[in-house]
């Protein structure tokens, strides 16, 4: 059956996550987290949320604004704007929910929700990821993928620009 009414329905505000979460743990499903900024969408991409959604019932994905991602990234960056980056991420089916946060990490976003499992993609250590202290401080766990090789957005748009 294509439900494509319940893409954007994906898509929610914090308050909206909050209580969604909410609901979710009366039932008692588990949730993981992972954000990103996800501007062109590649293999590298859909393997991280892979193993993020692999990791609990219920899959929450943070998305960097247009902003944030402008701060972290350069002038020239999101080349896709926060919207088409949220609608082609919550067409996913491993993609329970997302939401976009404003700020340059997802601290407070992950503060507020609370997941039972915070994941990230590539070679860091607790200590680098934010969020990881307090999720371990409530008894919630940090699991580090390792990202797929050669899947680089930057490198993508890096050899877009020499051709």
């Amino acid at each position: 059956m294509k439900r494509s009414d319940l893409i954007l329905s994906k898509i929610l505000s914090l308050t909206q996550a909050k209580q969604k979460v909410a609901q979710l743990r009366l039932i008692s499903k588990t949730v993981a987290f992972t954000n990103g900024v996800f501007d062109i969408l590649h293999q590298g991409h859909i393997y991280s949320l892979s193993q993020a959604a692999a990791e609990a019932d219920f899959l929450i994905v943070g998305l960097n604004s247009d902003a944030s991602v402008k701060r972290l990234k350069g002038n020239n960056r999101p080349v896709n704007s926060q919207d088409s980056r949220a609608l082609i991420l919550s067409s996913l089916a491993i993609v329970d929910m997302v939401v976009i946060f404003e700020e340059d990490t997802p601290a407070e976003l992950i503060k507020s929700l609370k997941p039972d499992v915070l994941v990230k993609g590539g070679d860091y250590s607790v200590d680098q990821i934010a969020g990881a202290k307090e999720v371990i401080a409530y008894g919630g766990r940090v699991v580090i993928n390792p990202l797929l090789e050669g899947f680089s957005t930057t490198s993508f748009i890096q050899r877009m620009q020499k051709k």
